[in-house]
């Protein structure tokens, strides 16, 4: 197979570096006057008649911080539109918080989400890291709003969501939510020191494992509001694009590497302590490619399967081949086996051969089973964290947050 697929070679660094560049120069658009990102299209035009929404101004905010330590020419002024557009228009004055986004009318999308909130910490952590004016302020209300209001320290895990003033909470309780909340907790250890954050991750990460352990390393996604599995949730709906049926491959791949940074950054003098994280780490991984890659005779990774592994929705997400490409890469420099820079390489291959838009730029959000465009879940190309991540992650440290590692680089 070709070098530029191959991990750890010059010709693979110069084929992400063109990716990580043709993702930046994609997304420029994003800005709308006020600063919330609106939804890209296909060649990156703004849909403008779609809600922007908070989750995506953040990661936008996110990846041109992280275009700043990279020289990408506009990154900074971009950044700072989105922390903008956080910091104003996004930001409930009245009951605290960020709305879930806004209308093409400017109509507030109801409902406070957790999901949300872990990606404005995270977008706080890396503005602050480039030195966007109003990141330190942001962060400052991010966290205090989420130990507030979704941080359960009896728990040990966080809720999921809120009405938008902050009166009823949903009895629904997920780790989709949980999971961007250990990477947002990360980060704001990795960034502002506070070390409080990684234990709380871990404390997350312990409870999943219990979970995943127990059911064959497929994580349950859905829960009551007393924690119970609810392993039937969308069984009529399972293409959902926020709660799916069964089980999710990419999420499994998600948290692998995830694990594996908070082992190695938790237990930095102890590779025994981290040793079992990681292992635990690999089941994870293992699992979700072994049920998912190739399941269906065409390359390409499911969207989710059920409890025995067999494949529901057949369509293959950008976001979980991203996942696939970080955890492959991370797990195979932490552990040195070759099954990981084997399977990088033939995610590599997929990528360039299917998902990568080289006419029109970024990657395609949405293939079926024979890998042919849709858009029945990710019309469009809403943004692109997902992607530009899976270009810096394979060649950054494995134990620190990716911005920061960008930054250090």
């Amino acid at each position: 197979m070709s070098k530029k697929y191959q991990i750890d070679t010059e010709e693979n660094k110069q084929f992400l570096k063109g990716l990580t560049e043709g993702l930046l120069s994609f997304g420029h658009q994003f800005p709308s006057p006020g600063g919330s990102s609106y939804y890209l299209g296909d060649d990156g035009t703004p849909w403008k008649d779609r809600s922007r929404e908070t989750w995506i101004t953040s990661r936008m905010a996110h990846v041109y911080s992280i275009g700043t330590f990279l020289g990408h020419e506009g990154s900074r002024e971009l950044a700072a539109a989105a922390i903008k557009g956080l910091r104003g228009e996004l930001h409930d004055e009245k009951n605290g918080g960020w709305y879930a986004g806004l209308t093409a009318e400017n109509e507030i999308l109801p409902n406070k989400q957790c999901y949300a909130h872990a990606f404005v910490i995270l977008a706080a952590t890396s503005a602050l890291l480039a030195e966007i004016p109003g990141a330190e302020e942001l962060l400052r209300d991010a966290v205090e709003l989420y130990d507030l209001r979704f941080w359960n320290e009896e728990e040990g895990l966080s809720c999921d969501t809120w009405n938008t003033e902050f009166t009823v909470l949903d009895d629904y309780r997920g780790l989709n939510a949980n999971m961007h909340s250990v990477e947002a907790f990360l980060a704001a250890a990795d960034v502002a020191g506070k070390e409080e954050y990684r234990v709380r991750a871990g404390r997350i990460i312990d409870q999943v494992l219990i979970w995943a352990s127990g059911n064959s390393w497929r994580i349950p996604e859905h829960f009551s509001k007393g924690w119970e599995p609810n392993l039937e949730c969308n069984k009529e709906k399972p293409d959902d694009q926020f709660k799916p049926y069964g089980a999710t491959p990419g999420h499994g791949i998600e948290w692998a590497r995830l694990i594996t940074q908070w082992a190695l950054s938790t237990y930095k003098e102890n590779r025994e302590g981290a040793g079992k994280y990681i292992e635990a780490a690999e089941s994870l991984y293992n699992r979700a490619v072994a049920d998912a890659w190739n399941a269906d005779g065409a390359p390409g990774i499911v969207y989710t399967t059920d409890w025995n592994g067999k494949p529901v929705v057949h369509d293959r997400m950008h976001w979980t081949l991203a996942e696939a490409i970080n955890t492959s890469s991370v797990l195979y420099h932490v552990t040195g086996k070759q099954k990981y820079a084997d399977d990088y390489e033939q995610f590599m291959k997929y990528l360039d051969e299917k998902v990568a838009d080289h006419e029109t730029g970024s990657w395609f959000h949405q293939l079926d089973e024979n890998n042919c465009v849709i858009g029945t879940v990710w019309p469009g190309k809403s943004d692109i964290y997902h992607a530009l991540q899976a270009t810096l992650i394979p060649y950054s440290a494995p134990d620190v947050s990716i911005a920061l590692a960008v930054k250090q680089r």
